[in-house]
């Protein structure tokens, strides 16, 4: 199966145009998302590639305003789209009233297309060929046996208009693998995402999965007490997400949610560290220079040298606490509009993490129970070894991490010169000092 992602781009232009007219009398403003996607995917269980069809599907998103009410409503399938305006429509005549100082307007239409890549097609060939890659680079580690994988190639298409005259189109693309592999009891997973179907590294992926799945037999038990700890840019995101960026929002901020109220200029963490939202970063898996609401982006500074400089709004919270947006709305596919973050990026002082003796972990399991307004965390450490010279030296049984991440940025002693890449985010490996480690030993 070979070919090209295509979308009829003239009848997506056409839906959104009749949305728009027809909204235009009926209410103050009026936005519309619609978003066209088409996949091709195979699966890898042991050693039988299963090819799947192509699958596609489109959606419409629609968000009314009329007398400070806001109304929103979706539809998986354009046929729907006067029914998904008219219950719009009612939503807003059944919400409170809030502040609201419209939204962004536009004189011309603009292409994003910074995330596409052409030469990414629906090719069957092609998804074969890195699975069997995957597979090639596995084969490094004898005894590792292969349990599943695969591979996929995603197309997406999308427009963004409103009734003050905006008209925004972008097209991105998305190439994934990931492989599973086992050795005993002992289990290996590696996985990679790009934009670009070059970028993605499938060897790697395979030479990954299967090193911890073999050299991750027989754990050692680890004492309880305290350790320096060195998280993988997994483990370390993982934390990350479910605290100090919830924490950064405005929203959470001025709802007394967040253990940065009141903080702003002032020193949260070491003076050598700095988060961002860099949604333009060419790096960036899913870069584009608006927001999900069509605002124009750029680099976001939050913590700055170990101040705190900015929380990050989208229109709705701005307009509501009397802020400014930051343009950080984001859409989580055509039905989800919200404040976040396009690309967090980590830095702080670069240093060889496992250097000097410590315990390494690769992933967490249990981060998203952390409490995102305190940060107290408990975690159990995902495929942990003991580390010493710049390598992985023993693997650890089990173990489980606790502590509070807000304090853990005061423990960070360094991070890896190099960062991993995932579709939100850029984060490093990170070494943190004195580190509450539970063990059975």
């Amino acid at each position: 199966m070979a070919g090209s992602f295509d979308f009829d781009y003239h009848a997506a232009a056409e839906v959104v145009e009749a949305i728009l007219k027809k909204a235009a009398p009926l209410v103050d403003e009026a936005e519309v998302y619609l978003g066209i996607s088409e996949s091709l995917s195979a699966d890898l269980k042991r050693d039988k590639i299963s090819i799947g069809s192509n699958s596609s599907g489109s959606a419409v998103s629609i968000r009314v305003i009329k007398d400070g009410k806001i109304g929103v409503s979706s539809t998986d399938s354009t046929m729907f789209w006067e029914k998904c305006l008219s219950a719009a429509i009612s939503s807003a005549h059944l919400s409170d009233t809030q502040p609201w100082g419209g939204l962004p307007s536009g004189t011309h239409e603009k292409e994003g297309n910074l995330s596409f890549d052409s030469s990414l097609t629906p090719d069957s060939a092609l998804l074969g060929d890195l699975i069997d890659r995957m597979r090639s680079g596995a084969e490094s580690e004898p005894g590792a046996v292969i349990t599943g994988g695969g591979a996929s190639f995603s197309s997406r298409y999308s427009v963004l208009a409103n009734t003050n005259g905006l008209y925004n189109t972008n097209k991105s693309t998305t190439a994934s693998i990931m492989l599973e592999a086992i050795a005993d009891q002992s289990t290996g997973y590696e996985s990679d995402s790009q934009y670009q179907l070059s970028a993605l590294d499938p060897e790697r992926v395979g030479e990954t999965a299967a090193w911890f799945c073999v050299h991750g037999q027989n754990g050692e038990e680890v004492k309880t007490g305290s350790y320096d700890i060195v998280l993988a840019p997994e483990a370390f995101s993982s934390l990350l997400e479910a605290t100090l960026i919830p924490a950064l929002s405005g929203r959470s901020v001025h709802m007394n949610r967040s253990v940065f109220v009141g903080k702003m200029n002032e020193m949260v963490a070491p003076e050598q560290l700095s988060l961002y939202d860099h949604g333009m970063d060419t790096r960036s898996i899913f870069r584009c220079p608006w927001d999900g609401e069509g605002t124009s982006i750029s680099h976001l500074p939050l913590i700055e040298k170990g101040k705190l400089v900015s929380y990050y709004y989208d229109l709705k919270s701005a307009y509501l606490f009397g802020e400014k947006t930051t343009g950080n709305a984001v859409r989580y596919g055509a039905n989800s509009l919200s404040s976040g973050l396009h690309n967090v990026v980590f830095e702080g002082p670069t240093m060889d993490v496992m250097d000097e003796k410590c315990i390494y972990a690769r992933d967490v399991v249990g981060a998203h129970t952390a409490n995102p307004m305190t940060g107290d965390f408990s975690v159990e450490l995902s495929s942990p070894f003991f580390a010493e010279g710049g390598a992985l030296q023993r693997p650890i049984k089990t173990a489980m991490l606790s502590g509070n991440v807000f304090d853990m940025l005061h423990a960070l002693v360094g991070c890896s010169k190099e960062s991993r890449i995932f579709p939100r985010m850029i984060i490093p490996s990170v070494r943190c000092a004195g580190m509450s480690v539970i063990g059975r030993g």
